[in-house]
This record gives structure tokens, sequence and C-alpha cells, in this order.
């Protein structure tokens, strides 16, 4: 098969099932090789969102984590393998990621987010996913977004259930308008546990939200909840409206 014009011929081979899609086209996909995600986690939801955002020919693609492969990741965080133990954990994600998509451009951040690198990271992508497990980073990830008015997208899992929704600053309620108040520290999947499938499916959702987001197609996430659970094989969306007087989004301007 020729190459379209502007792609090589194992590009065109590549990402074909892509191209073929209706609304995606070439254009599409030279939308998506120009594009840049961060993903700020690279555990159990980061692995399937990196894997996917990888395949699909995102051109450059950020990963921040301070953390390193332990045993019990592995029931979940599919980017490791039991040879990686011990490995940072960006580290043995970017082998796995390059080795999927050799045309990656792979930025590693072996750190974890913070106030202090936070502008930095954010402001140099076009896309944020929130794969992180802990409340202070989702307050920081959507502080920093708002501010720069970055969009991102955020996913939670806990147990037998996880929940996604996408914030675009101006455009919709953030993460403070949805949680005003940052909580005493909950139930974390180290005392509850949680289904390594049910990562999959909400990072996956993640992935898809930073695509059409790039690509300018379909209806994102943008004012609705969606909840998946597992064990009844549902999904469930709540309609979520803009705080008027969120401390985080309102003082940004809203369309």
């Amino acid at each position: 098969m020729q190459a379209s014009k502007g792609f090589t011929g194992e590009q065109q081979q590549r990402y074909l099932r892509s191209i073929l899609l209706p609304g995606f086209g070439t254009g599409g996909q030279k939308k998506l090789l120009r594009s840049s995600v961060l993903l700020v986690g690279a555990g159990g939801l980061g692995s399937p969102a990196a894997l996917y955002l990888a395949a699909s020919g995102v051109g450059r693609i950020g990963l921040v984590d301070g953390d390193h492969v332990s045993l019990s990741n592995l029931q979940r965080q599919i980017l490791h393998a039991t040879p990686d133990l011990g490995r940072p954990k960006v580290d043995s994600a970017g082998d796995k990621l390059k080795a999927l998509n050799p045309g990656l451009k792979l930025e590693l951040y072996r750190e974890n987010f913070s106030r202090e690198t936070a502008g930095d990271l954010v402001g140099g992508y076009d896309f944020i996913v929130d794969c992180t497990d802990n409340l202070q980073a989702r307050y920081m990830i959507n502080e920093t977004c708002v501010k720069l008015n970055k969009p991102f997208v955020y996913g939670g899992v806990l147990s037998w259930a996880g929940q996604v929704f996408t914030i675009l600053p101006g455009k919709g309620p953030c993460f403070s308008c949805i949680f005003p108040d940052q909580p005493a520290p909950a139930a974390s999947t180290s005392e509850t546990g949680v289904l390594g499938v049910v990562t999959g499916v909400i990072g996956a959702i993640q992935a898809s939200e930073a695509i059409r987001y790039i690509l300018g197609l379909g209806e994102l996430l943008v004012g609705r909840i969606l909840t998946f659970d597992a064990l009844s094989t549902r999904f469930y969306e709540v309609e979520i409206k803009s705080d008027p007087d969120c401390p985080v989004c309102a003082s940004a301007g809203r369309e």
C-alpha cells in the first residue's frame, strides 16, 4: 500500500485501523502525532492509559511517578512485569511504551507531582491524565490545570468500582466544584483492595477522552461523572454542575 502524503509506509500500516474511522482519517492521525499528553502516575490507571495513547500515535508522552515497582503492583499495573521489581516505574513503563511504538517521544520524570514543579510539567503538554492515587495530588493537578487553562481527565478506582470525568477549564465544573473540601484520608486500595480489571476499564476511558479531545470528536465527559460497577457490569452517569463559588475555577471565568 502506498503511504498517504506525510506518512511513511510503516506509519500508514501501524495506524491504518484508526485512519479508516469516519471523522478520523489522515488528518486526525497527524493531529495525534503532533500532540502531547502528560500522565501523572504510572500505576494501575497510568498503565492502560499510557499503552493506548502510545499505540494510538500520540507523538509525545510524559510520565510522572516517583515510585518503584513492587510485587503487589503486578496484579493491575500492566506496564510492569516481574523482572521490573525494584525499578523506577517510569523506567519500567518507558521500556514497554518504546517497545510498543519506537517512534514515540518519551519524557520521564522520576519524581512525585509537587507544587514546585507542577506548573512547568503541566504547561508543557496539550492534555493531562490524572492517574494518581492520592487526593493531595489531585487537587494540585486541578488547581494547576485551571490556572494554566489545560484540559485534563480524572480517574479513580476502589474495590469493585471506578469513576472518570473530564475537566475543561472555563467550560464546565472542575474537580473542586465536585469535591470542594479536601476530606480526611479515606480508604485506599492497599486497605480495601481493587479489582485489576477496573483500573483497565477506567484507564482506557481516560485514554479515549484524551484522544477525542485532541481530535475534537465526540462528546467528552464534561459535567458528567461516569461510574463503572464491575460487580453488576453497569455504568452509571451523574450530571454535575459548576459551583459559582468554587475557590479554584469561579474566578478563572467560564463560558
